[in-house]
């Protein structure tokens, strides 16, 4: 079975293969046009959310949802954290600013490219 995209521009799975690249038409797992990295898990937004469970009522900003590699979102949660004066860390690709920030976070995103949200209370 395959299945083309909606807008018609290729094959974007096939049970053969699995998911394959909308630039090469390749399986991803043979992709070599570097097109591998931008077919994000999920839908593509970036979430922005506060958490306090488990943390002894101190909450954090958490951003969920970002199509990077490992060194890619170390260096956004390092510019992040600078832009807001706090502290924070990546823990399991999400990233975790201290402190309610989300307007910041926020604003930051959207002026980098890309496309969030306000996600939660």
């Amino acid at each position: 079975m395959r299945k083309k995209s909606s807008n018609g521009s290729g094959l974007v799975y096939s049970t053969e293969h699995g998911r394959t690249c909308p630039n090469c038409a390749r399986p991803l797992a043979q992709c070599s046009c570097g097109q591998k990295k931008a077919l994000a898990k999920g839908d593509g937004i970036v979430r922005v959310s506060r958490e306090t469970k488990g943390r002894k009522g101190s909450g954090v900003t958490l951003v969920t949802g970002l199509p990077l590699a490992e060194p890619e979102l170390n260096a956004l949660a390092k510019q992040l954290k600078q832009r807001c004066g706090s502290g924070g860390t990546v823990k399991n690709g999400v990233i975790e600013v201290q402190g309610d920030q989300r307007e910041v976070v926020l604003a930051e995103l959207i002026r980098l490219g890309y496309q969030a949200k306000k996600s939660g209370g």
